[in-house]
């Protein structure tokens, strides 16, 4: 089975830019997976985990929505903010984790509720993401 193209790209770079055999997405309606030869369409996508399938190997990389295009010959994601596992400071997205639900539990004047929601949502998929891919490099016992 031949691949499709993957471009995953924020308004600072390009994150990920490679023929892959799967993507599998966090749609704001569910799960996403897209294969080489998938019906055209256009989306938006929330925070979550983004999951690209090449080979044997599989890249988790968070992203805080934004949206995706399934053209004929490739897939485009057009992020809000994306970054692979490597690339995220635990001890930062922990704190942001925190300060938001500190911000809806005590819901101080001045932050907006939408904001905050929309913080926590990023925070947690950029755990997530983290979590997983330590689960994947762990060894079998």
């Amino acid at each position: 089975m031949s691949g499709i193209r993957l471009d995953i790209v924020t308004a600072e770079r390009v994150v990920y830019s490679e023929e892959v055999d799967m993507v599998i997405a966090p749609g704001v309606e569910g799960q996403l997976g897209i294969l080489p030869h998938h019906t055209p369409l256009m989306t938006t996508l929330q925070a979550g985990e983004l999951r690209v399938k090449k080979g044997g190997e599989e890249v988790s990389l968070a992203i805080s929505g934004g949206f995706l295009e399934v053209r004929p010959d490739r897939v485009v994601v057009l992020a809000d903010a994306a970054e692979r596992a490597e690339e995220i400071d635990m001890a930062r997205a922990e704190a942001a984790k925190r300060r938001a639900q500190q911000w809806l539990t005590e819901r101080p004047s001045g932050i907006d509720e939408t904001r905050a929601e929309v913080a926590l949502r990023r925070s947690l998929a950029r755990l997530k993401v983290v979590a997983v891919v330590k689960r994947r490099r762990k060894p079998a016992a």
